[in-house]
């Protein structure tokens, strides 16, 4: 585990178990329905969320910068490393010593670290930041 100001990193450990229950109907947000033929199955997280394990990490968010993208304080990020960093792409960026997630914004060779909160100004990359795009965010996962 690594820790930073702003997000704090995992790696994979590796689980070997048969996965968790699976309840293969839709789960209605309105009105209840009956659920006498559902099909029960497993499901593996790893499988649903991780797609190159090597190169694949969790981090912890920490702060309210990208809450307008969903992702709120203290939610698990999972970030893809081998995932080609494009524009509009959530990334966690390590900028001036810090790591950070932020959207990326590309314009030819003009970078731009887009927060997902007004109340946080907008980043544009110089040379003179010591700046590495470090990996893709392709989930979150929430506590309810």
């Amino acid at each position: 585990m690594e820790a930073s100001k702003a997000l704090t990193f995992f790696s994979i450990k590796d689980l070997k178990n048969e996965g968790s229950v699976y309840i293969d109907i839709g789960i209605s947000a309105g009105f209840p329905s009956p659920a006498d033929d559902f099909k029960e199955t497993r499901i593996s997280l790893d499988e649903e969320l991780i797609k190159n394990k090597e190169a694949t990490f969790f981090a912890r968010v920490s702060g309210q910068s990208m809450i307008g993208a969903g992702l709120d304080d203290n939610d698990l990020l999972v970030i893809d490393r081998s995932i080609e960093p494009t524009n509009n792409k959530i990334a966690v960026c390590f900028l001036d010593g810090e790591f950070t997630v932020k959207r990326l914004r590309v314009e030819g060779v003009n970078v731009w670290l887009q927060p997902e909160n007004p109340d946080y100004p907008v980043i544009k990359i110089t040379k003179e930041n010591n700046f590495v795009i470090w990996g893709v965010v392709t989930s979150v996962i929430k506590k309810v």
